[in-house]
């Protein structure tokens, strides 16, 4: 009877309660069950209040969902027979483990709790996580760009860009996490360059998008010689390389790289998380916002780190309370986790622009919207092939947001949608769950993704085939720094080096 419970209450994706000992035990099993109907009512409850307007509703379901959250009997001492486990066990040791940690992280935060989600002194950059061979070719004061080295005798004629977001040191990640397992490691044969943006300071504080966007397709040498790039951006990155794109001509006016195609591994939308909004922004908050950001000239960037980690707060915050705090365990050296928590400090003015007119009024998505350069940008002019991938548990850019593109272009889209994104070694070595094409682009996307096709593999060798398409054939192998432009250090740069704490 608790095991039919069990699995009708606690959502598949809910892992606060894995251990046999929830089960097992009547008292701890009563304890589960009696929390989660308290959390199921109380959630209904403010779901159902009468007289509230629809953003109101969503901001006090986003705060209640916290509290709930927060109550969870998984993140108490008493009530984790996982953790009374290990305390009778180890004599309270782990408890003091924890507290040291726990002390750590607010010596590491200045006073403000942060909480370790990886170990931090098992990665050096440039040795064991962004170790791709590459130099930076090119820079100024917003980003550096990096060519990496070939790793075959012959490469597509057109190379690739990647355009990471600005919220994140994203050179570490995809882009070189290691000497193995990293997209710049060209092993399909593409020449690649990737951005790596600057850690911002005050001297960036009047910085605005349009700015960014504008400096940051600055290098002509991307293009290798007069093809232009094949274009790959990721999460937020995508808004600003839309609107870049669209100075260059490709939204309005003369279009002058019609034959430009890029990739879009994920769209940029709302704070959502499947079906629901679980992140509200007002004027009221942005307008504090603001004020705080010009103290300083940019907002934080432990501020932007605590914002995404409570869309998914029992993944991303109170896991590591159990683990590192109530177990005492030190955190799992893991490359993608120590990419995650090295957010970036954002620029005021930029931050207030994208926030204002990007999320609260959505003007990206209106023809003539935003205008940069004089030149309105108009996504529906947008005729150039797209390739969107998105995640079906990703809670920045879920998949119906990012599916909302193919309603916006006017080009050719290819869709998919698969399980929790991994990386190019282990994505080829898992069974990925992946939901691909389908005919026709209907608005909803539920009904595209009841015609589309599952299959078990990795989308990796379905891009490489796509992106194929567009290659224009093979040359010799580009060196870092062929051609006009004088490689200025060894790759990733010294831009990522520094981090937001500092």
């Amino acid at each position: 009877m608790r095991q039919a419970g069990d699995r009708r209450l606690t959502p598949p994706e809910d892992r606060r309660f894995p251990r046999q000992a929830w089960n097992d035990s009547a008292l701890f099993d009563f304890i589960k069950q009696s929390y989660l109907l308290s959390a199921r009512s109380i959630l209904g409850a403010v779901k159902n209040v009468e007289g509230l307007d629809d953003h109101t509703a969503r901001k006090v379901d986003f705060y209640t969902r916290q509290y709930v959250d927060a109550m969870a009997p998984s993140n108490f001492i008493l009530t984790n027979p996982e953790v009374l486990r290990a305390t009778i066990e180890s004599g309270g040791e782990n408890l003091v483990n924890g507290l040291k940690n726990l002390l750590d992280d607010l010596d590491r935060g200045k006073g403000r709790l942060a909480i370790s989600m990886t170990d931090p002194t098992a990665f050096k950059i440039g040795e064991n996580v962004a170790a791709t061979p590459g130099k930076v070719v090119y820079q100024n004061d917003l980003m550096q760009l990096i060519q990496y080295a070939p790793t075959t005798e012959k490469v597509k004629r057109r190379p690739l860009l990647i355009i990471p977001p600005g919220s994140t040191s994203s050179t570490s990640s995809i882009c070189g996490r290691g000497t193995r397992s990293s997209v710049g490691r060209s092993e399909q044969g593409h020449t690649v360059f990737v951005i790596s943006w600057v850690n911002p300071d005050e001297r960036l504080a009047r910085n605005r998008s349009t700015t960014t966007c504008s400096k940051g397709r600055s290098p002509r040498s991307t293009r290798c010689g007069r093809r232009p790039a094949n274009a790959t951006q990721t999460s937020s990155a995508i808004a600003s390389a839309d609107i870049a794109l669209g100075d260059a001509g490709l939204y309005g006016g003369k279009a002058r790289h019609k034959d430009q195609e890029r990739d879009l591994f994920r769209d940029d939308g709302r704070l959502h998380r499947g079906r629901r909004v679980v992140g509200v922004i007002d004027e009221e908050q942005l307008t504090a916002l603001e004020e705080r950001m010009n103290k300083k000239g940019y907002l934080e960037a432990r501020d932007m780190h605590t914002t995404f980690n409570m869309l998914r707060a029992n993944d991303l915050i109170w896991s590591f309370v159990v683990n590192n705090y109530l177990l005492g365990k030190s955190p799992f050296p893991f490359d993608l986790l120590y990419w995650n928590s090295d957010s970036t400090r954002m620029p005021a003015a930029m931050h207030s622009f994208y926030l204002r007119k990007m999320y609260q009024e959505n003007l990206l998505a209106k023809p003539g919207g935003i205008t940069l350069g004089g030149v309105p940008i108009d996504l529906r002019k947008v005729k150039t092939p797209a390739f969107l991938l998105s995640t079906r548990e990703d809670h920045i850019a879920p998949w119906r947001s990012t599916y909302a593109a193919t309603q916006l272009f006017s080009g050719r889209s290819s869709t998919c949608s698969q399980r929790p994104a991994t990386s190019p070694e282990s994505s080829t070595r898992q069974a990925a769950n992946m939901v691909i094409g389908a005919r026709g682009k209907p608005a909803n996307p539920d009904e595209w993704r009841a015609g589309a096709t599952q299959r078990t593999d990795s989308w990796w060798p379905l891009w490489e085939k796509w992106v194929a398409k567009y290659a224009g054939g093979t040359v010799p192998a580009r060196q870092p720094g062929d051609g006009k432009l004088t490689p200025i250090e060894d790759a990733p740069g010294s831009y990522v080096k520094v981090r937001g704490e500092e």
